[in-house]
């Protein structure tokens, strides 16, 4: 499935920074997404990050309109439409000269909310008991429900061993 670059890539960082280790370094994560320009992160903005990411985890447990509205609400989100370094007109939904963790709390939010709005069942967290991994479905058919090769295979070989027994 296509999705619209901005709900597509920032629902994507917003499932990175979920599954992220809860003490990874969060400015080296978003360089690594390609999140443009990085600068440093406070102590302030750090935390502040942090306590974002739960409530993004919270969004991929049970994505509603109601938890995703007041992600949005919680922002300073602005849309309005940049043309930096020579790329088309595109969407931003904070000010660059916004801080970090501000710009990457209305970015998250507009993107969960545009993949809401797109098909709300493509928000997903592993099938898998135990499993805690968040995903974006991009399926072609949006019916996955682990988060990897991996967990879907260690589901269905214990069923297959479960009916065996």
């Amino acid at each position: 499935m296509q999705f619209n670059p901005y709900g597509g890539a920032a629902a994507e960082l917003a499932a990175r920074l979920v599954n992220a280790d809860s003490a990874a370094d969060l400015v080296r994560l978003l360089d690594q997404f390609g999140y443009r320009p990085i600068t440093t992160l406070s102590a302030r903005q750090t935390a502040d990050l942090r306590r974002w990411i739960r409530r993004l985890d919270e969004v991929f447990a049970d994505p509603t309109v109601d938890r995703i509205n007041a992600l949005l609400a919680e922002t300073t989100s602005r849309p309005y439409i940049s043309t930096h370094d020579g790329r088309p007109p595109h969407l931003h939904y904070a000010w660059e000269g916004d801080p970090m963790d501000e710009r990457v709390k209305a970015y998250t939010a507009a993107g969960l909310a545009t993949l809401f709005c797109e098909d709300a069942g493509r928000i997903g967290r592993c099938a898998r008991d135990g499993c805690r991994t968040v995903f974006v479905d991009t399926s072609r058919n949006g019916r996955r429900r682990f988060c990897s090769t991996r967990c879907s295979t260690r589901v269905h070989v214990a069923e297959h061993r479960r009916r065996a027994a």
